[in-house]
């Protein structure tokens, strides 16, 4: 069990009587069988919890035991509910003081396992979240937003989108913030359809006055989830093409899950139709013989994202839509006209 799950965990348990496993499995965003697991692991620990079976069932946490969150004040026992941030999202979110005098109180329970004399998972793990050669964004930093945000009122914010050239200011309902890929985003309704907001690129904002309109039923984790999930999976336009089967690892790194590999075409002896030409390229090892090539599939939003097959080279070639490997031949030509 992870620190930030186990104070999670007990927090969990401390604010209510009684708790079903299915009620903190979604708290916790783990699987039942985790959270089972979990509960193994105080009991061994020595948390005196009782479990009742059947429907009237529930997990309760007795008092005393090792660790009481009673000895935490209410600020520390929010900055313990923030797992899955590290120390550097923390320190940006002007938690890191908190979530540090929350962790020395407890870190002296967080000995080896009982019997087992394994280290904890703190001990042998850390994290940092930020993808690799990463750039310290610029813009507005999350510790100078969140105090706004927690009032629970509408924010007038001054956003420059991606597609323009100057900020313009917009009114939206704010749920909170989120940290992933190392950026921050402010998830809000904007005329009540959800919408992510790059801090790097947010010029300025004011709260107004009027509580903010958040729709039935939704839920800052709720909302980024639905967010994520359709950046990550576009269905709007999606590009076919032949990659070099040497290219396989490579494309999954840089295409992530926007990649669908479909099958293998013969290497040596195929003749590719008009779909699959610039595909007889000589293989590495200067055979003569075109090597193996993987039909695949990006799932993007517009034409524009065949840009992203640029980083292949000749090893790729685009075979659709049509409108595709057209952009893509204009592409290689501004290409040869910048370096010839």
């Amino acid at each position: 069990m992870t620190p930030d799950r186990f104070f999670s965990l007990l927090l969990a348990l401390r604010t209510r009587e009684a708790v079903t496993t299915p009620d903190l499995a979604a708290q916790l965003g783990v699987s039942v069988r985790t959270v089972l697991r979990d509960l193994r692991w105080l009991e061994d620990a020595g948390f005196p919890l009782l479990i009742q079976r059947g429907r009237w069932g529930g997990v309760t946490l007795l008092p005393g035991g090792p660790f009481d969150t009673a000895r935490l004040t209410p600020e520390e026992r929010d900055h313990l509910a923030l797992y899955g941030l590290d120390d550097a999202q923390r320190e940006q979110l002007g938690a890191a003081g908190g979530s540090r005098r929350a962790h020395r109180k407890v870190g002296a329970r967080l000995g080896p396992a009982p019997g087992g004399g394994a280290l904890p998972l703190s001990a042998v793990v850390t994290t940092d979240n930020r993808p690799w050669f990463f750039r310290d964004a610029e813009g507005q930093p999350p510790a100078a937003l969140v105090a706004d945000v927690r009032r629970g009122v509408r924010l007038r914010i001054r956003y420059r989108s991606a597609r323009d050239a100057d900020a313009s200011w917009r009114v939206v309902d704010p749920y909170g913030l989120l940290a992933k890929a190392g950026r921050w985003y402010l998830v809000a309704d904007a005329a009540g359809r959800p919408r992510l907001y790059a801090l790097e690129r947010l010029a300025g904002w004011e709260p107004l006055r009027a509580a903010r309109r958040l729709r039935d039923g939704a839920t800052l984790r709720g909302v980024a989830a639905e967010l994520t999930d359709r950046w990550e999976n576009p269905d709007a336009y999606p590009i076919h093409a032949l990659i070099d089967a040497d290219q396989r690892d490579r494309a999954r790194r840089i295409l992530g899950r926007q990649l669908t590999v479909e099958g293998e075409e013969g290497g040596e002896g195929e003749q590719g139709g008009e779909g699959e030409r610039g595909g007889d390229r000589e293989g590495g090892d200067g055979s003569g013989r075109r090597p193996a090539r993987l039909r695949i599939t990006v799932r993007g939003r517009s034409v524009e994202d065949v840009r992203r097959l640029l980083a292949f080279g000749a090893t790729v070639t685009v075979t659709g839509p049509p409108e595709a490997r057209e952009r893509m031949r204009q592409l290689a030509a501004e290409i040869l006209r910048v370096h010839s």
